[in-house]
C-alpha cells in the first residue's frame, strides 16, 4: 500500500526561535502588532510503501526521529493517509 506522511517539525517551547522572533518583529511593522509569539517550522511531506498502516507508522517515526527531527531541539507530529 502507499501512503503519504505530513510532517511537521517545530522547536521545542523552551528553545529560542530566532526566526518566529524576526517575523513576530516584521508583523509589528507591516501594522499587525496583534500577532504575536511566531514560532517557525518545517513542513515535510512522505510517500512511502508499506503493508499496512502499523508500518508505516513506524517507518515514518524512526526517519522523523534518526534524521529530520533534532529531538534535542525539535518536536515533530505526523499525519499518515493512504494514497
Amino acid at each position: 500500500m502507499k501512503f503519504i506522511a505530513e510532517v511537521n517539525i517545530m522547536p521545542l517551547k523552551e528553545i529560542l526561535d530566532p526566526q518566529g522572533k524576526a517575523v513576530t518583529g516584521s508583523m509589528k511593522n507591516l501594522g499587525l502588532p496583534e500577532i504575536q509569539n511566531v514560532r517557525v517550522g518545517k513542513h515535510i511531506t512522505l510517500e512511502l510503501e508499506a503493508d499496512n498502516e502499523t508500518i508505516a507508522h513506524q517507518k515514518v517515526d524512526v526517519a522523523c526521529r534518526k534524521l529530520l527531527a533534532n529531538l534535542i531541539m525539535e518536536s515533530y507530529e505526523f499525519k499518515l493517509t493512504s494514497a
